[in-house]
């Protein structure tokens, strides 16, 4: 969880990540972006995230003096914004997630352990 100073102060839940993305954005972001421009920058967070795997995982070479960015810093905009989409529309993360491994797992329980290409 985050101070009012914004230092680190322990363990973050899902809930205190709502909270503080919350907080920032009234203190600091004067107020949300719409939906759609919410959607549009994690569009553009993903691909940044996506540039930086093509280059360390994949194929792709970085050009000359290009630096391919930080893995855990894209994949915390990505949650930033995220967590913006879901508190803009009244969604509580830690319950979506809870359902969703619920789902998951009554909808897969056999499928990945009999999924040949997964050995």
């Amino acid at each position: 969880m985050m101070d009012d100073r914004g230092n680190d102060s322990g363990p973050l839940t899902i809930g205190d990540a709502q909270r503080c993305v919350d907080q920032w954005i009234q203190t600091i972001g004067v107020r949300y972006f719409n939906e759609l421009t919410n959607l549009a920058q994690l569009m553009e967070e993903v691909g940044e995230v996506a540039r930086i795997l093509s280059r360390s995982h994949g194929e792709q070479s970085s050009k000359p003096g290009e630096s391919p960015g930080e893995l855990a810093d894209e994949l915390a905009d990505v949650m930033f914004v995220l967590i913006c989409l879901a508190n803009q529309s009244g969604i509580d993360l830690t319950e979506a997630l809870r359902k969703n491994l619920i789902k998951k797992t009554h909808r897969d329980r056999d499928r990945h352990q009999s999924n040949d290409k997964l050995r």
